[in-house]
């Protein structure tokens, strides 16, 4: 994919514009995705069926921006742990390919062009805007100081919610901040799942996460996080006076999750990253089940 993208320049274009591609992650769009699906569930709800065209096309973009950015700024951050861990060594700051001055440089430009998206809405979400611009920026420094950043990554991915409610209502309701609880128990789930993959690596450099917080107890506590989130999900369903497919949907959900601790139960890294990556189908099929739900309703 990055090939195709880098064809049309001048070879000696090729190499930087790579590393700027690598650093904001747009060869592995699966956080992304854990991003975009949580955005479409609140733009449906909000719209109570297909979102207007204008709010769908500001929303997908700007996830696609803000996760540029998030990568960026958590790769400056990070731009001294990373060389300590074997999956992150390669990065373009750990391996000196890209400078942190330039980080920076990408991480305001993407910044920018998201709030430049934010203002083709109303004032409510250009106000919420800036406390979610606040949290992607604070994330990737929280893991020096708490044990879980993964809330912060929550709150940071899941800011997209109520400001899909400001866009398409101008309020955000109590659905709203609802899905939004329920989106920071999901980003945790999944984002322990991807720590547990370099928690051997993250506890000799010092940085800290929810997998080392929860230990050896961490398999039982992802089950109460996802007996929970989905029991947050069944109060969306029922506020939202969903029908049988997003029904279907969080039953189809519940599987996934328990194939996910199935597969990470021996704690190999390649199966706890197997079931991260996993989410995106679970978070896919929450929106289908919720997009069939409104269609029937």
């Amino acid at each position: 994919m990055l090939d195709l993208l880098l064809q049309r320049l001048p070879p000696h274009y090729q190499e930087k514009a790579r590393d700027y591609l690598v650093l904001t992650r747009m060869d592995r769009p699966i956080g992304a995705l854990l991003l975009l699906w949580p955005t479409w569930w609140a733009l449906w709800l909000a719209a109570g069926d297909f979102p207007p065209i204008k709010a769908l096309l500001i929303f997908t973009v700007g996830v696609f921006a803000m996760r540029a950015a998030g990568c960026a700024i958590n790769d400056y951050a990070d731009r001294k742990l990373d060389p300590q861990v074997e999956r992150t060594a390669g990065r373009p700051i750990a391996a000196g390919r890209v400078t942190p001055r330039e980080a920076l440089i990408v991480f305001g430009v993407l910044l920018a062009f998201s709030f430049l998206l934010v203002l083709f809405t109303n004032a409510l979400t250009i106000k919420l805007s800036f406390a979610g611009a606040a949290l992607a920026a604070l994330y990737p420094f929280t893991k020096r100081y708490t044990y879980m950043p993964q809330v912060v990554l929550g709150a940071a991915f899941g800011w997209s919610i109520p400001m899909a409610f400001a866009a398409v209502g101008n309020n955000v309701p109590p659905l709203g901040w609802l899905l939004f609880i329920g989106n920071i128990l999901w980003s945790v789930i999944y984002d322990t799942q991807y720590a547990m993959v370099d928690r051997d690596d993250d506890l000799k450099a010092g940085a800290k996460s929810t997998a080392i917080l929860f230990g050896d107890a961490d398999l039982p506590i992802l089950g109460i996080l996802i007996g929970t989130f989905l029991l947050a999900m069944v109060f969306v369903g029922q506020r939202a006076t969903l029908g049988w497919p997003y029904w279907l949907g969080l039953v189809v959900a519940a599987g996934l999750f328990g194939w996910q601790l199935w597969r990470i139960r021996t704690h190999d890294r390649a199966a706890c990253l197997w079931a991260f990556r996993n989410n995106n189908w679970l978070g896919m099929v929450l929106w289908v089940g919720i997009v069939l739900a409104l269609a029937v309703k």
